[in-house]
């Protein structure tokens, strides 16, 4: 899996905001030829979008995705027909509601990769779920094709669709949220948040992305660049976390050297649980391009430590 902490949309119908796109740090952009669109400019957004994806360089870090039309208006079919190119990565599908949405796209894709001569399954799928019913299919939905990267959630026409009402707390999608999540985790693909729509509120966005980070989402939609750096402090390990997580490495080769079937990290059992947990945190850094102190590194660390402390390792 990629790393998809951050995805940033951008409107498709503004020539200004396409080209710096890639500059602002977000691990996926979307150029947006949905909600951001009005009616009059679906068709100037798509040949604007399709003309960027040929000529911009948005960066070998940033994944690229087009955000398409519903499927069930004019629209979704000549967008996906006019986008996919070498340079696509993915698209993102709205208004998911069946697994039928997402094979539809899959089919019109494999079609065009086979008539341009791009490869079979590069462009990946990502179903944004924004409605009860696409809710309740979820599961469903995250195992429909081999091309499905991820579940995201339509935090706004969602809370519609309910008769809720957004608010900071969440209230009226958070059971979609663990529902949505519970799907792509036995799936095996990602999940990903929706925006935090209030950009002049760096505080809330925090303490949201906080919150679905502790659920176990994967990243988060943003609509503005200056909410990239806040919800990649927040997904980001911080280097407490790596250091821990190389020490738990660290503890797993000992014991294999030893040929101990038990693994201890000074005076704490390591179970399999912990494991996952080092692995995981050690592929973001990595991914993230953190710094990841080697085993010496470690070593000497935690031997200054101990002489600071005047005690042995914990």
């Amino acid at each position: 899996m990629r790393l998809r902490r951050s995805r940033l949309y951008v409107p498709g119908n503004n020539p200004k905001m396409i080209p710096p796109a890639g500059l602002y740090g977000a691990d996926v952009i979307s150029l947006d030829l949905e909600d951001s669109v009005p009616l009059e400019y679906k068709t100037d957004a798509r040949m604007l979008v399709s003309e960027a994806l040929k000529v911009i360089d948005f960066g070998p870090a940033t994944e690229v995705t087009v955000r398409i039309n519903p499927m069930s208006t004019p629209y979704g079919k000549w967008d996906i027909k006019q986008i996919v190119s070498e340079k696509l990565h993915g698209i993102y599908i709205p208004k998911v509601e069946s697994r039928e949405d997402v094979i539809q796209v899959d089919d019109i894709v494999t079609d065009l990769e086979e008539k341009k001569g791009l490869p079979i399954g590069r462009i990946k799928l990502f179903a944004t779920l924004e409605t009860a019913k696409g809710i309740i299919n979820a599961y469903d939905i995250a195992r429909c094709s081999k091309r499905l990267e991820a579940l995201t959630i339509g935090g706004e026409d969602l809370t519609a669709d309910l008769g809720g009402e957004r608010s900071s707390t969440g209230t009226a999608i958070n059971t979609a949220r663990s529902m949505v999540l519970l799907a792509a985790k036995a799936a095996g693909i990602q999940a990903i948040d929706t925006v935090y729509s209030d950009f002049g509120d760096p505080e809330g966005l925090r303490k949201e992305t906080e919150m679905i980070k502790t659920m176990g989402y994967d990243g988060k939609a943003c609509i503005h660049p200056s909410q990239v750096e806040i919800i990649h402090s927040v997904f980001d390990p911080t280097p407490e976390q790596i250091l821990y997580a190389v020490r738990v490495k660290m503890a797993i080769e000992e014991a294999k050297k030893k040929g101990s079937g038990a693994v201890a990290l000074g005076a704490k059992m390591i179970d399999r649980p912990i494991v996952l947990k080092a692995e995981r945190v050690l592929e973001i850094a990595k991914m993230a391009d953190l710094d990841i102190p080697s085993p010496e590194e470690v070593t000497e660390m935690m031997q200054q430590k101990a002489k600071k402390s005047g005690g042995g390792d914990d």
